[in-house]
C-alpha cells in the first residue's frame, strides 16, 4: 500500500521509514511525552521499533492510519499524527503526539487539522474523535482548536479519559 503524503505549511505527513527510529525512540522515550499516552510508560528502541511497525500495519490493516510529521525546513521527524482505529477502539480517532523539543510551535494543531481533513475528504467519515487523559490540558486544546467538542468521558485501556468529538457537517461550518 502506498501511504499518501500530505504537504502544509511547516510540516509533511509521510509514511514511516527506517530512519526515523531515533526520532521516533527519542519520542517514546521521553517521560514528558509519554507521561498522558497509554499506561505512561516510555519504550526503549526495540520497543519503538515495533510500535513504529505497528503504525505501518494499521496502513495495510485499515486503508489509513498514522503518519510521521516531518518539519518541511530542517527534515526532522517531529512526532506523529493520523487516523486510529485498532479492532475493539471506540471510534475513529485523530490522534498526535509530538516530540518535547517542538513542543508550543503549533504543529500538533497544523498536523491534526490536516488529518481531520484528510478523514473528512479522502475517507468520507461521518464522525471524528480524540481520546484525551483528563490532565493533557495542552492535547485538549489542540482537540478544541480543531473544532472538537467534549462529548463525555469513557475508560481507555483502564485510564478515565475524556472525548472530544466533530461531526462532518459540523467540520465542513466551521
Amino acid at each position: 500500500m502506498q501511504i499518501p503524503k500530505i504537504v502544509t505549511k511547516r510540516l509533511i505527513l509521510r509514511g514511516y521509514e527506517e530512519n526515523d527510529l531515533d526520532a521516533f525512540t527519542d519520542m517514546y522515550g521521553n517521560p514528558d511525552v509519554m507521561r498522558y499516552i497509554g499506561s505512561g510508560q516510555t519504550s526503549n528502541r526495540s520497543e519503538s521499533w515495533r510500535l513504529m511497525a505497528v503504525m505501518l500495519g494499521h496502513w495495510h490493516l485499515r486503508g489509513y492510519g498514522s503518519w510521521a510529521v516531518e518539519e518541511r525546513t530542517s527534515g526532522a521527524m517531529i512526532g506523529r499524527v493520523g487516523c486510529w482505529r485498532p479492532e475493539g477502539w471506540p471510534g475513529f480517532e485523530i490522534g498526535w503526539m509530538i516530540r518535547r523539543e517542538f513542543w508550543g510551535k503549533g504543529f500538533a494543531t497544523e498536523a491534526g487539522s490536516a488529518a481531520m481533513e484528510f478523514a473528512f475528504e479522502e475517507l468520507q467519515q461521518p464522525r471524528v474523535i480524540s481520546i484525551i487523559q483528563p490532565e493533557n490540558v495542552a492535547s485538549r486544546r489542540v482537540a478544541e482548536k480543531l473544532g472538537e467538542k467534549l462529548e463525555g468521558t469513557m475508560e481507555v485501556l483502564g485510564k478515565e479519559c475524556v472525548v472530544y468529538g466533530i461531526s462532518r457537517e459540523e467540520w465542513e461550518n466551521r
